[in-house]
């Protein structure tokens, strides 16, 4: 007997106010909730406007501690409904010390765990290393009742080694909260390679380790507040990716949306035992790859 998991997500536009972007993700998860969802997806840094196009020091008081009232409201709201909800939260883990992290629920309101971003860009529109500690807790599946999660955060998306440490702890599902979109003066042709290039990566995480994936991004225009560009517009287009990458269903660029999607958790047994890459995997000559560069000696 096949197991079949329903997961939702909600790709969402936000606005500055905090407790009006939490109402409606909380409408949204209890409407996806209606519809048999055991496992809800939320994108990147949910509660507000994406805060890092500048560095301003006033932004960190967006952070709370862990849990706190963020944590209490998604709690709350994971119990109400009976699902289990992958968040992603701004930390405050001490005076000067904060995280880009991700938080997932129990559907009893309990916290099963959390994730720290570990991989944290630096670019233009993007200046997270002003606000976010590369995250301390490794890659590290979370246990649910729903099965075990491999969660990480947004720019984690681009690196294989993760998603192969996720896999090989026996996570069931890759689950990439985003936050991504266009550089306003960038050509079409050039934003369109850039989106392509988002999804195939992650589509080939799911080939490589025989695994369902889940990205969930933004949606809309948010302003730079500094005035120095444009703005960012995200690409939206969240989807769910079967095991060998093919695309289950995925989200339109420019629309909030929420939906549901039928994984069979048992598909990906079938998928390795057809591509046994774990079988086949040279770990005898990968030392190399704990270096940052190789160089001639």
């Amino acid at each position: 007997m096949n197991r079949i998991l329903r997961i939702g997500i909600v790709q969402q536009a936000n606005t500055a106010d905090v407790a009006q972007n939490r109402a409606r993700l909380a409408e949204r998860i209890s409407q996806l909730a209606g519809d048999g969802t055991r496992l809800v997806v939320l994108q990147e840094l949910h509660d507000s406007l994406y805060f890092c196009q500048t560095e301003n020091p006033d932004q960190f008081d967006l952070a709370e501690p862990i849990p706190g009232p963020a944590t209490a409201f998604y709690s709350d709201v994971a119990r109400r409904h009976g699902v289990v909800l992958v968040t992603s939260l701004f930390e405050r883990r001490a005076a000067g010390l904060y995280h880009n992290t991700a938080v997932v629920f129990e559907a009893d309101g309990s916290i099963a765990g959390r994730y720290r971003k570990m991989h944290i860009p630096d670019d233009p529109a993007y200046y997270e290393k002003f606000y976010f500690t590369p995250g301390d807790l490794g890659f590290r599946p979370i246990d649910t009742s729903v099965g075990r999660l491999g969660v990480q955060v947004c720019w984690d998306q681009w690196y294989p080694e993760g998603a192969r440490l996720m896999a090989m702890q026996g996570a069931e599902v890759l689950i990439y909260p985003t936050a991504i979109g266009y550089e306003s003066t960038d050509a079409p042709e050039e934003q369109a390679r850039q989106r392509e290039a988002w999804i195939t990566v992650q589509r080939g995480h799911a080939v490589a380790n025989g695994l369902p994936l889940v990205a969930v991004n933004r949606t809309g225009h948010e302003p730079d507040p500094s005035g120095q560009t444009a703005g960012i517009q995200f690409w939206g287009s969240s989807f769910v990716a079967g095991p060998q990458g093919e695309i289950l269903r995925q989200a339109p660029t420019d629309e909030e949306c929420c939906f549901t999607v039928d994984l069979d958790l048992d598909r990906s047994e079938r998928v390795r035992r057809w591509w046994p890459f774990l079988r086949d995997r040279r770990i005898d000559c990968f030392d190399g790859l704990t270096r940052r560069y190789l160089d001639e000696d």
